[in-house]
């Protein structure tokens, strides 16, 4: 029977290690759900995993996935959204999976088809412990406020929300029930929009947790006015970084090896990697899910487009054009 050693400090997740077992898909599903739920990761070690198995293991859970059409990544199955993560070298701060977007998937699968010699570890952070962690002012900065996603909206997207890529004004004041964005007229230009709590309740557990798009857009991508506080003010660096501090003490490396599988509550974990010295060898395939046994945020739309089969966000840019 696989062993199971739970989080301890310096390891925030589950480690399954397989002893007879051979397949990720040997292990009970039920043992498996109860652990992501009390526990948000888990690491599956020492199985011989491969994109057939991975898949199985991933499906089992999931009503479907969400591609994602950030740059960089291979398309490993097309027909169910499995893709390889970014093949580049560049370290990446710690994110939630899809967060700049409404439709965030519940679940992050990570499998290690072929692991790097050296560097390129993914690394985890429980956003619940980070705000157990954050100083008084920064939690108290935080608390109550919500986050602005705005940004332009392309054709694509107003025929795909709105029926029509040139909508009047009020076809934009009354967008379709489950549309997850609300439009303005801005600068001769229709923007489109949601927020989310700065600090929100995961899917499994009561507590407050951090996680959102602000670490990547200010540690990598440079941007301070995305996402924004609900009344368009920026937030302050001096907040953010109190919150990278936070993180850095308390993230995590999965150094990969071969067969391992991470499965991780993107609605609680953030991740990222270090640098990774040769990108051609380092292969980790990923499904970005929707799960059979979620507990939806009340912030979505009733049945949510995403959580209904066949689902394929609008693309906003050409491949060579899009934002990681």
């Amino acid at each position: 029977m696989a062993a199971i050693t739970l989080p301890a400090p310096g390891q925030p997740h589950v480690t399954i290690t397989a002893d007879r077992e051979t397949s990720p898909l040997d292990l009970a599903p039920e043992t498996i759900v109860a652990l992501y739920k009390a526990h948000g990761a888990l690491l599956l070690r020492g199985f011989a995993t491969e994109l057939t198995s991975f898949r199985g293991f991933a499906r089992q859970f999931c009503l479907g996935a969400t591609f994602n059409e950030s740059r960089g990544r291979q398309m490993l199955d097309e027909a169910h959204n499995i893709q390889s993560v970014n093949r580049g070298v560049a370290p990446f701060p710690l994110h939630p999976e899809l967060s700049r977007e409404p439709w965030r998937p519940d679940v992050c699968f990570f499998g290690c088809l072929n692991p790097p010699r050296a560097e390129g570890a993914t690394t985890i952070c429980d956003g619940v412990e980070i705000v157990r962690q954050l100083p008084a002012d920064v939690r108290a900065a935080f608390e109550g406020r919500r986050l602005l996603y705005l940004q332009p909206a392309v054709p694509e997207e107003l025929e795909r929300w709105l029926g029509t890529s040139n909508p009047d004004d009020d076809c934009l004041a009354a967008p379709p029930a489950d549309c997850p964005y609300s439009f303005w007229r801005a600068h001769g230009q229709i923007l489109r929009g949601f927020t989310r709590p700065a600090l929100h309740r995961p899917m499994f557990t009561e507590e407050p947790a951090f996680g959102n798009f602000l670490l990547f857009a200010r540690y990598l991508l440079g941007l301070n006015t995305f996402p924004l506080f609900e009344d368009g003010s920026q937030v302050p660096g001096a907040l953010v970084a109190a919150v990278k501090g936070v993180s850095d003490r308390l993230t995590a490396p999965i150094a990969w090896q071969r067969g391992d599988l991470l499965m991780l509550d993107n609605s609680r974990f953030m991740h990222g990697r270090t640098g990774v010295r040769d990108a051609e060898e380092r292969l980790i395939a990923t499904y970005f899910g929707y799960l059979a046994f979620a507990e939806p945020d009340a912030e979505e739309p009733a049945n949510a487009p995403w959580r209904r089969p066949g689902f394929s966000p609008p693309r906003r840019l050409a491949p060579k054009e899009r934002a990681v």
